[in-house]
Parts: C-alpha cells; sequence; structure tokens
C-alpha cells in the first residue's frame, strides 16, 4: 500500500524461505508490474502461495518475462488485466484452464514457452471475452486435425503461431474473426481449399514453409498482404490473381523460381494489377524472342 504505479524489477535471486501470505489488494496504487529474470532457488513450496500473489493482483499490465515460470493461477475473481506478457518461461497448455476471471484482457503474449496443444491454446482463448492479440511464437504447438473442434475468443483479431511444429491442418483450428495472421517457419505444404473461412483476413504470413505453390484465397476473401518468401516455389500460377482479386502485397523472395513463360506471365499480371511485388529476384525474369 503505497503510491508506486510502476514498478520493474531485474535479476533477482530468492533466498529466503517462501512462505504463505494474505494480501489485500483493495487501495492500492499500483498499475503495472514487470519481473525479468527471477530465480526460485527454493523448491520445497505450495506453488500456489507464490502464484496467487500476482493472479490476484488488481493491476492492468503485467509481465513475467525470463523466469522459468512452469505456472500461473487463474485470478480468484473478475480480474483487471488488460495486458499479460509471459515471454520465455516454461508454461505449457495447463495455463488458464476454464479460466472465467480474465474477461477484460486485450493482449496475451506466451512466445517461447512449452505449449503443444493448438485445440487446448483456442480453449484457453474462448473465455478471454476482449482478447485481441495473442503470441504464441516459438512454442512446440502442433495441430493433426482429424475432425477436431477447435474454440477461439471471437474478439480475436492477430494471431502469431509462427516458429511452431504446425503442418497443413492448422487451417482446420484458426480464429474465424482473425484479421492480422502469422504461420512463418512451420511446416506448412498446402494451403487446403473450402477449409478455413477467415472473410476478415487481411495479413497471412507463410515464410519460412514448404510451400510448392502461391496458395488460392477461395476462404480468404479480404486478404491484402501475402508472404511467401523462403519456400519452395518454382513456377506460381497466374491463377492466383483471379482467386485473390484484393491481394495488393506480395513478399516472394527467395524462392527457387525457375525461368519460364508462366513466370514472365505472372511478373507481367501482378504489375497489371497494380500490386507491389517486394523480394522478387530480376535474375529470374526472362526475355523471349518473337515466336
Amino acid at each position: 500500500h503505497s503510491s508506486v504505479e510502476y514498478f520493474n524489477i531485474n535479476n533477482v535471486t530468492q533466498l529466503s524461505d517462501i512462505e504463505r501470505y494474505n494480501f489485500d489488494y483493495s487501495g492500492t496504487s499500483m498499475k503495472a508490474l514487470t519481473m525479468k529474470k527471477i530465480i526460485i532457488t527454493d523448491m520445497y513450496f505450495s506453488q500456489d502461495d507464490l502464484y496467487k500473489i500476482f493472479a490476484d493482483m488488481n493491476i492492468t499490465d503485467m509481465t513475467i518475462a525470463d523466469s522459468e515460470m512452469i505456472h500461473m493461477l487463474c485470478p480468484s475473481s473478475k480480474s483487471s488485466f488488460r495486458y499479460l506478457n509471459f515471454l520465455k518461461n516454461d508454461l505449457t497448455d495447463f495455463l488458464f484452464r476454464k479460466c472465467d476471471n480474465l474477461a477484460q484482457l486485450e493482449t496475451l503474449i506466451l512466445q517461447k514457452n512449452k505449449f503443444e496443444s493448438l485445440r487446448k491454446v483456442s480453449f484457453m482463448t474462448s473465455h478471454m471475452k476482449s482478447l485481441t492479440y495473442l503470441d504464441m511464437s516459438n512454442n512446440l504447438l502442433r495441430h493433426d486435425g482429424a475432425g477436431v473442434q477447435c474454440q477461439w475468443a471471437e474478439s480475436l483479431a492477430e494471431l502469431d503461431l509462427s516458429s511452431n511444429q504446425l503442418v497443413d491442418a492448422v487451417f482446420e483450428c484458426l480464429p474465424a474473426n482473425v484479421q492480422k495472421l502469422s504461420l512463418r517457419n512451420n511446416q506448412i505444404s498446402n494451403v487446403p481449399s473450402g477449409v478455413a473461412e477467415l472473410k476478415s483476413l487481411e495479413e497471412l504470413n507463410l515464410a519460412l514453409n514448404r510451400l510448392a505453390d502461391l496458395p488460392g484465397c477461395g476462404g480468404f476473401t479480404s486478404l491484402q498482404f501475402l508472404n511467401v518468401e523462403m519456400n519452395s516455389i518454382l513456377t506460381p500460377s497466374a491463377d492466383f490473381f483471379q482467386s485473390c482479386p484484393r491481394v495488393r502485397e506480395l513478399q516472394a523472395g527467395h524462392n527457387p523460381f525457375q525461368c519460364s513463360c508462366e513466370l514472365q506471365a505472372f511478373i507481367r499480371l501482378e504489375r497489371r494489377s497494380g500490386g507491389k511485388l517486394f523480394g522478387w529476384p530480376v535474375a529470374y525474369v526472362c526475355e523471349y524472342p518473337e515466336g
């Protein structure tokens, strides 16, 4: 109970015993807490005694990063959290399971943890009625499909799933209203047609995957920006523009393009459409004699 509103603490090692302590947060002034590189040396204590202190804070922003944290409790009452950042810890799929008290949370950053199931992550968000941004990059996420249903927060507009272990089946488990989606650095070889209806999707990053051709936009009717850099595309299909009429910016560099009439036709169509083509290797553009 002090006038401190913003508190940052870095590089701390716990020395004394961790004991249970009931704290009354009513009447406190703090708005944001940032803790980084916290080392817990005493492993023989009740985990809930520690996590409850943070979970029940009545602040809007909290960061606990690079601290080998293995869990976090669901707040015991309706929480005022709007921003939670748990970057670089050891959190798993058990985080916030069936947690109904994070209805005001807007931003959740879980980058560099140990999440494995995309379906379980989706159910975690389904209780977060205000969530708009979720960063799940650099985890161990998989989704094998097999008709398994996912359930995301309807408010989720931006989702980062880059640097995971996702394959084509990921398109069966995506938030319906997402506007910006990053699937960079996964194991996607094809975007299945007729699987995902993402009518609000405007930006899609598929760089550093295993695509052999440009994806179609049958289910992405609002797509404007597409990144397919560093894939395995040899000859992009000119039908791309019929399928994706709203795309105005395409990043397609660092692909093993083969010099062909189809490639020249594709580039000519791109220029005619008025869009932007970034990262295209000029050396692959061919000139052919008349006839």
